[in-house]
C-alpha cells in the first residue's frame, strides 16, 4: 500500500492555568487531546503545543499570585493539597477589587524575564504531572520554561501591519482585536494599562509557530468559541488549514460551573483516580483504558451528560474486559494499525478521538487491536 505524504500538524488545545484543581471538565479535555495526539502521530508529524508560560501572564493567574502574596505570607505550598490551593482561588475570585496593572506588573516582569512561577502554581504543576503519569498521558512539557515567540508588543505590531487591530493606547483606550471586515465584534485583547488576556496570549504564541503546518487543531471549551471563531480567522491568513473542536464541559449534578466557584469536591483529578484505582486494583492499563471510554466516548463531544461515578466504574470494568480480550486476539492476528486510524480522519489530517474510542465498543464488534491499544490508549 502506498502511503500518502505525511502531514505537518500542530495541536494547540485551550491550556487550564495552574491556580486550581482538574476537574471532570479539565479531565475530559485532556484526554480527548490525549487521544486525539498519540492517535494522530503515526500518520503525521505532530507538534503538541502546550505552554503554561505563556498564559501565566493573564490576570487570572499573575492575580492569583499577587493575592496570595497579600494574604498568605510565606506560606509552605509544597504541603498543599491542589484541593487547598484551589480553595485559596476560590477566595481570591470572590474578592471585590482585583489588584491594578501596578501591582501585577512585577509578576508579569518575573515570568517574562526570567521564567519565574509562584511556589502555589509549581505545586499543582507537580501534582498534575502525576496524574498524567498514573494516566499514562503524554506530557507535553507541564514544568518546562515555553516562552511564546512573540513579545506582547511584537504580537500587536504583526496583527497591525495586515490591518487587524485597533490600537487606541495613544488616546488612553485599549487594543482590539479587528475583524469586523469578516462580520465579526471587536475584541478587546490588551487593557488601556497593559494587560494582556488568554487571546492576546494565545496569539503571541500561535501566530510564529503557524506557517510551518499544514494543519493546526485548536481544541477549546465551548465557552470560548467566539475568541476561537476570531482566533481561527487570524491564522488561516497566515496559510494553514485550521481546524475548531470544541469539547463540551462535564456538568456535576446538572449544573455547569467554572472551577473558579469551587463545587468540585470529591470530582477532582486525584479524587476520580483513587476512586478508579479502587475499581481496578494494580491493573493500570484498565484504568487508563477505562478513564478514556468514560470521558471520551461516554461523555461524547457535548454537555449535556452529567458526571456519574457509576458509570466511570462501568468504563472500568468495561475496559478490564477488552483488554482481555484483545490480549487473546494476539494468537490469531492483527489489523493494520494505519488502516484503522486513518478511518476516523474524514478529511483532515487529525484523528478524531470520538469516532475512534466509540469504535472500540458495541456488541459483535472484534477484540481491540493490541497494537491500537498501546499506541493510543495505554
Amino acid at each position: 500500500m502506498k502511503m500518502p505524504p505525511r502531514k505537518n500538524v500542530l495541536l494547540a488545545p485551550v491550556t487550564v492555568t495552574p491556580t486550581k484543581p482538574l476537574t471532570p471538565s479539565h479531565l475530559k479535555g485532556l484526554l480527548w487531546t490525549d487521544v486525539m495526539f498519540r492517535a494522530t502521530v503515526p500518520l503525521a508529524e505532530v507538534t503538541y503545543r502546550y505552554s503554561h508560560t505563556t498564559y501565566h501572564v493573564t490576570e487570572q493567574t499573575v492575580g492569583f499570585w499577587e493575592y496570595l502574596d497579600r494574604t498568605r505570607g510565606e506560606t509552605d505550598y509544597a504541603q498543599l493539597s491542589e484541593e487547598e490551593i484551589g480553595e485559596l482561588y476560590v477566595r481570591y475570585r470572590a474578592e471585590e477589587q482585583p489588584q491594578g496593572a501596578r501591582a501585577l506588573r512585577p509578576y508579569r516582569d518575573a515570568i517574562e524575564h526570567s521564567g519565574w512561577t509562584h511556589p502555589a502554581s509549581r505545586r499543582l504543576l507537580e501534582l498534575w504531572a502525576g496524574h498524567y503519569e498514573q494516566l499514562g498521558m503524554h506530557d507535553p512539557g507541564l514544568k518546562e520554561h515555553q516562552p511564546p515567540g512573540l513579545a506582547l508588543e511584537e504580537m500587536v505590531e504583526q496583527l497591525s501591519a495586515t490591518g487587524l487591530v485597533l490600537d487606541q493606547r495613544d488616546c488612553g483606550g485599549p487594543v482590539y482585536l479587528d475583524l469586523t471586515r469578516d462580520g465579526m465584534p471587536l475584541r478587546r485583547i490588551i487593557t488601556s494599562d497593559g494587560r494582556p488576556n488568554y487571546l492576546a496570549c494565545a496569539l503571541r504564541e500561535l501566530l510564529p509557530l503557524v506557517p510551518w503546518y499544514d494543519e493546526v487543531v485548536l481544541l477549546y471549551d465551548r465557552e470560548l468559541d467566539t475568541d476561537y471563531q476570531l482566533l481561527n480567522l487570524v491564522l488561516t491568513r497566515l496559510g494553514p488549514t485550521v481546524r475548531r473542536v470544541p469539547v463540551g464541559r462535564v456538568p456535576i449534578d446538572g449544573r455547569i460551573a467554572s472551577a473558579r466557584y469551587g463545587g468540585w469536591r470529591g470530582h477532582t483529578a486525584g479524587a476520580l483516580l483513587g476512586e478508579a484505582a479502587e475499581t481496578c486494583g494494580d491493573d493500570t492499563e484498565a484504568l487508563r483504558l477505562g478513564m478514556r471510554l468514560y470521558f471520551v466516548a461516554t461523555l461524547g463531544p457535548g454537555q449535556r451528560e452529567s458526571f456519574r461515578h457509576d458509570l466511570l466504574r462501568n468504563s472500568l470494568t468495561m475496559a478490564a474486559r477488552l483488554l482481555k480480550r484483545s490480549r487473546a486476539a494476539v494468537a490469531v492476528g492483527t489489523g493494520d494499525l494505519f488502516d484503522t486510524l486513518d478511518r476516523h480522519r474524514r478529511g483532515h489530517a487529525y484523528v478524531a478521538p470520538y469516532q475512534l474510542t466509540c469504535s472500540l465498543l458495541g456488541r459483535g464488534r472484534p477484540a481491540p487491536d493490541p497494537e491500537l491499544l498501546s499506541a493510543v490508549y495505554l
